[in-house]
């Protein structure tokens, strides 16, 4: 595998597990240094572990990234021990499906601090020194949830949209500084939990697969070789963007379908 990435210092969060997880191990093999971040430290352990046994280096800083002084603290340490930071990719995310009727207050806040809240908690941390370097990259796992509307997700859809501005707003504010950010929209993915869900729907997994225009789900896999290729300098000129990694399902008319609907 080509080291494009060599001897880039980079944060992935949330990348104790799934995408996150994928991204982290990508970059490894890539050449760069991976800080591996999740709220589990077990997970972050073990992650850094299989980096390590593939010949790559990492180091773990488990934390919680919805608070401001501990992001800081691992932006910190990435310049204290590395001398500078290249890619911040604020990964860590998810959701609690329910109407919206039925989220409560506190669940909304839980959702918005850990979308949305954390991604510019992890900008705020570490513009400076991107604007000292005059480089860096911001990389953010957004959804399709955030670009058009999904039941049940809300909050969920209301933080990644504002994240997906986010990037765009400080690609425009700093990209004459050789600073980036763009995000990632992963379509229908793969995952155990996915394939849990489709299970219970009419026609199983494999009805909502054949929708997919590209004929299969998503894989963490192929979030993290568009990932990695946005941390390459080959990739410069790309900014502000909101790329879709979907198999062509934001491609697709919108069109109506069967499905639940609230009377």
């Amino acid at each position: 595998m080509t080291k494009r990435l060599e001897n880039k210092i980079t944060i992935i969060t949330g990348s104790g597990r799934g995408i996150g997880a994928a991204c982290a191990l990508r970059y490894g093999q890539e050449g760069a240094v991976v800080i591996v971040n999740d709220i589990n430290a077990e997970n972050v352990a073990k992650v850094v572990g299989q980096i390590r046994a593939a010949g790559g280096r990492a180091v773990a800083h488990p934390c919680d990234v919805t608070d401001p002084a501990q992001v800081q603290a691992m932006v910190d340490r990435a310049v204290s021990e590395f001398g500078r930071l290249d890619v911040l990719y604020a990964n860590a995310g998810g959701s609690m499906p329910k109407n919206t009727h039925l989220t409560s207050v506190e669940e909304y806040r839980q959702i918005i601090a850990l979308n949305q809240d954390a991604v510019f908690y992890g900008i705020h941390a570490a513009l400076p020194v991107f604007m000292k370097q005059r480089s860096g990259l911001f990389l953010t796992t957004a959804s399709g949830a955030g670009q058009a509307g999904v039941a049940d997700l809300a909050a969920y859809g209301a933080a990644k949209a504002a994240v997906i501005n986010l990037m765009r707003v400080i690609a425009v504010e700093y990209g004459g500084m050789g600073i980036r950010a763009n995000s990632i929209s992963p379509g229908p993915m793969g995952t155990a939990n996915m394939r849990g869900w489709l299970a219970t729907l009419e026609g199983g997994a494999e009805a909502f697969e054949a929708q997919v225009p590209s004929g299969r789900l998503g894989t963490e896999e192929d979030i993290a070789v568009a990932a990695a290729f946005l941390a390459t300098d080959e990739a410069f000129f790309i900014n502000g963007v909101c790329l879709p990694v979907d198999g062509a399902v934001s491609a697709l008319l919108a069109s109506p379908r069967p499905g639940k609907t609230l009377k």
